[in-house]
């Protein structure tokens, strides 16, 4: 694209050689990482640019990661300490340019990768996985696409969401998730509708940002639901929130509702909880998010497995009500039938 060819020109032009490797799939596998650790190694390269979304940037991070490791991939998951069995010196320094506004991957210090064994979406950390600098562009996302838009600002609301919902003590994670949702409110539909107003683009790279930083505090039922669909269904992870969203707040009303009311009124909403679940579908209406599993094109052939495989994802812990299988088959069924 007429985006990587100016980065390489601007690299070359700085005495920078850089190779371009870019095969890695929307919800990036083992593979990806292992085809592009061989690319690294192959041209004795000394760091990453993490350049494209939150695949790209996930991706990118991980072969820097492992670029150095001797270890398998999988025993760096985000279980425990885990990250302490890798060698530090051999992780490659980062640097994370976005062209989307949703992951909000560039400040973050994990990847989530799939095993295609297993079809299960896996998160590998270290701290060093920050990128050591990161390019924030809005111009750079003016040329994504009405569908693209709408599925990575809808992440990046879900981070905000999932993070000041979750129950643990963080009250400065509540304080980014609440603006974060904020500039969501704002500028998203805005963004979708013009994809050349810029404004609204910067505005959506920082919620994105945000939302990324708050949810060191908690994700929940949301991305739980989320990652055994995209795993099993290669559905974009972004939009497949989108379907979810409605349907876990409805369940995690019990435990969240005077929390979203205080949101309710920060964002200029009615008070209540029914005003804010209100917003959310009427966003979810102006962006074309599909209502129901059956509308996003996601059967439900494999909603025991599904159900099996969410209460075992890492996000699942941060949910304000437990969950456990008869619960996600529960919520699986409603999304499936567009039951509230």
């Amino acid at each position: 694209m007429p985006m990587v060819k100016q980065v390489l020109a601007q690299l070359r032009s700085a005495g920078i050689s850089a190779a371009v490797f870019s095969d890695i799939k929307p919800n990036p596998v083992a593979k990806n990482v292992a085809d592009g650790i061989a690319v690294v190694k192959k041209g004795r390269h000394d760091g990453v640019i993490a350049f494209g979304g939150g695949s790209a940037l996930d991706a990118g991070k991980v072969i820097a990661f492992m670029a150095g490791q001797t270890r398998p991939m999988w025993d760096f998951e985000d279980v425990g300490d885990w990250w302490t069995r890798a060698d530090p010196n051999g992780i490659l320094p980062i640097i994370a340019v976005p062209t989307t506004a949703g992951t909000g991957s560039e400040v973050g210090r994990a990847g989530v990768i799939t095993d295609e064994t297993t079809h299960t979406k896996k998160v590998i950390f270290h701290p060093l996985m920050m990128p050591k600098t990161t390019i924030c562009d809005p111009e750079l996302t003016v040329g994504m696409p009405p569908f693209l838009t709408a599925g990575t600002g809808m992440d990046a609301l879900a981070h905000c969401l999932e993070a000041y919902c979750g129950p643990f003590y963080h009250p400065l994670a509540d304080g980014i998730a609440v603006e974060g949702m904020r500039l969501v409110k704002d500028n998203l539909v805005r963004a979708y509708t013009n994809g050349a107003d810029i404004e609204a683009r910067g505005q959506m790279m920082s919620a994105a940002a945000m939302g990324a930083t708050a949810f060191q505090k908690a994700l929940g039922a949301i991305h739980a639901l989320s990652h055994p669909v995209g795993s099993h269904y290669d559905t974009h992870h972004g939009m497949t929130n989108a379907v979810f969203m409605p349907y876990v707040l409805v369940f995690n009303r019990p435990a969240i509702e005077r929390k979203i009311e205080r949101v309710a009124a920060y964002l200029g909403l009615k008070p209540g909880f029914q005003p804010f679940l209100d917003w959310v579908m009427q966003l979810r209406a102006d962006l074309k998010v599909p209502h129901t599993l059956r509308d996003f094109g996601v059967d439900d052939a494999k909603f025991q497995l599904l159900s099996e495989m969410a209460p075992n994802d890492p996000t699942a812990g941060g949910n304000p009500v437990p969950l456990d299988a008869a619960a996600c088959r529960r919520l699986y069924e409603a999304a499936y039938s567009g039951n509230l």
